[in-house]
């Protein structure tokens, strides 16, 4: 580490705190910091288009495979508090350190993985580090660029772990049909060392004030604190992304867990409890943290952030925003595999594009920001997205070429850049240097529950747009029994449209014959428009997030934080 990169607000009261807002930083640092976070990212959306070729090597089952992706977020979600206030407390550029090395070491463990028990255990150990990893980029970015850098250095982050998004996908299609799917654990190896060595030489350390932490392992006196925060996100979060798989209310398949069973047969599914007790977990977190921090002793989260009106309205606008985000990007490659008979390949192609808006947008934010403040960036951007989504879902259907679809994608990742750095750069925006790790990390948890979100009412809203105009589409074949349509309605609901890829390999040799392409023609288009419908939702969540931006902005004009 560099001398003229060192900051440390340990050392500094008010003057240090004020040079910290003043100094230009090391843009080296943010490149450093973007890497690490864009790798965290990039294993959230590379793994998925890979599961079908990890099922085949190491002959896992269904439900170990859905845990793969689910128990990543579940332990990120779970450890984000506790690590971004450890980062505080001894340092972020350290936390970030560390949490490289446990999360490269996962990434290798994962792609040595020979059973779905070690890969299992791998995705665990990617989970902890990667807790470190992200709040620890964040917070340093916001404790280390203020004032009128701020805007340019949100936006490249911005845009970094936009594309990182984007990305994820296209590349898991490379691996996965060329050098192998262990790769895309792998690529975390080269990038994950760059990150250890640079952050080593050009990111500088930030922590809080001695006064501000009691002393270096006082955290530790907030076990219920820790407890309490980590078990309520991993029930909330289990619960929203796996109510499609185990049922919202009655069991739809047994839950297995390690020396956890939940039968099929019980009366109730384990996701309303889980989502019931997470609730309450964090409802008695909230409280407990409130106590402790009228008697003036330390607290994981500082509750009273969410006072400040950018905090609070932000969150919640992210929250929203994550949940369309997140829809949109689970219905596409579903429509362009299962509906558009591409290979994952080809579907990662046509999404990676949204990675070039991003970029775009990205370059721009400084002077866009410039114009029209960060709430009119933000609110710029997402109408970019629901722009690009709207045109998106009435270019789905079977009658137009697939790529117009890019043009489309592109203003949607040009929307997302725009829309995810500045937005986040608002809700951090009145909170003090000191607490950023706290506050980073708080808005990176409410961003998962954001995404979990998204996976629980896009994988809903699909299912329930299958069984209304599914069966219409089937009604015109007489040869087709009410029995045999019902059976092919739920196969198709239940394998989320993977059913039409293997009816259209079978041709006429499947159980329906001659009538086997003709159903399967019907059944596409039907499936195409329940995509059209769900991805309509992530429209309107979208739209909800654009109203809720309004107050996010209103706030931060209040408080002088609107402008660059």
């Amino acid at each position: 580490m560099t001398g003229s990169a060192s900051i440390d607000v340990k050392k500094g009261s008010q003057k240090g705190s004020q040079e910290s807002q003043e100094a230009a930083p090391t843009w080296r640092a943010l490149w450093v910091l973007a890497l690490g976070l864009a790798m965290i990212v990039l294993d959230s959306s590379i793994v998925n288009v890979s599961i079908p070729s990890i099922i085949a090597a190491i002959h896992i089952n269904l439900a170990q495979a859905q845990w793969v992706t689910a128990l990543y977020s579940i332990v990120l979600a779970a450890l984000l508090l506790p690590s971004g206030r450890l980062g505080d407390m001894i340092g972020r550029k350290r936390i970030l350190q560390v949490g490289t090395v446990i999360f490269v070491l996962g990434s290798v463990f994962a792609a040595s993985a020979s059973s779905g028990t070690l890969l299992l255990l791998a995705r665990l150990v990617q989970g902890i580090g990667g807790a470190l990893v992200m709040p620890s980029t964040l917070s340093t970015v916001s404790a280390t660029f203020r004032g009128r850098h701020r805007a340019t250095a949100f936006g490249i982050w911005g845009a970094v772990m936009s594309s990182a998004a984007a990305v994820g996908p296209f590349l898991g299609g490379v691996f996965a049909s060329t050098i192998g799917w262990r790769w895309i654990f792998l690529v975390n190896l080269p990038l994950g060392l760059i990150v250890l060595v640079a952050s080593a030489v050009f990111v500088p350390e930030t922590k809080s004030a001695p006064g501000q932490t009691d002393n270096r392992w006082g955290m530790l006196a907030d076990w219920k604190g820790i407890l309490l925060s980590a078990l309520g996100s991993a029930l909330v979060v289990f619960a929203l992304i796996e109510g499609q798989t185990y049922g919202w209310w009655r069991p739809r398949a047994a839950l297995e867990l390690g020396p956890l069973h939940w039968s099929a047969s019980a009366p109730l599914s384990p996701v309303p409890v889980s989502l019931i007790l997470g609730l309450a977990l964090l409802a008695a977190f909230a409280l407990i943290e409130l106590a402790r921090a009228r008697r003036g002793k330390m607290v994981i989260l500082d509750v009273s952030m969410f006072a400040i009106g950018t905090f609070g309205w932000g969150n919640l606008t992210a929250a929203i925003v994550n949940a369309g985000q997140f829809a949109v990007m689970f219905i596409l490659p579903l429509y362009l595999i299962n509906a558009r008979g591409l290979s994952p390949l080809g579907a990662g192609s046509i999404l990676g594009v949204m990675a070039l808006g991003s970029i775009v947008s990205g370059g721009l934010a400084r002077v866009v920001s410039a114009r029209l403040g960060a709430g009119g960036t933000v609110q710029t951007g997402l109408l970019m997205e629901i722009v690009g989504v709207a045109l998106s879902i009435l270019l789905m259907r079977g009658s137009v070429p697939v790529w117009p679809m890019t043009l489309t994608l592109i203003i949607y990742g040009a929307g997302l850049g725009f829309a995810s750095a500045q937005l986040t750069s608002l809700v951090l925006s009145g909170v003090p240097v000191a607490q950023s790790g706290q506050a980073s990390a708080t808005q990176s948890t409410i961003r998962q529950w954001g995404t979990a979100l998204g996976a629980a009412v896009s994988g809903s809203a699909l299912s329930l747009a299958l069984s209304l105009v599914l069966p219409r589409h089937l009604t015109a074949f007489k040869g087709i029994s009410a029995k045999m349509a019902d059976g092919l309605v739920r196969s198709v609901q239940s394998s989320a449209g993977n059913a039409i890829v293997g009816m259209r390999a079978q041709g006429t040799r499947g159980r329906l014959g001659v009538l086997g392409p003709q159903v399967t023609n019907a059944l596409t288009e039907g499936f195409t428009q329940g995509a059209q419908w769900a991805m309509g939702f992530a429209v309107l969540l979208l739209f909800l997030g654009l109203v809720a931006s309004v107050l996010v902005r209103r706030a931060a004009r209040k408080a002088g934080a609107d402008k660059v």
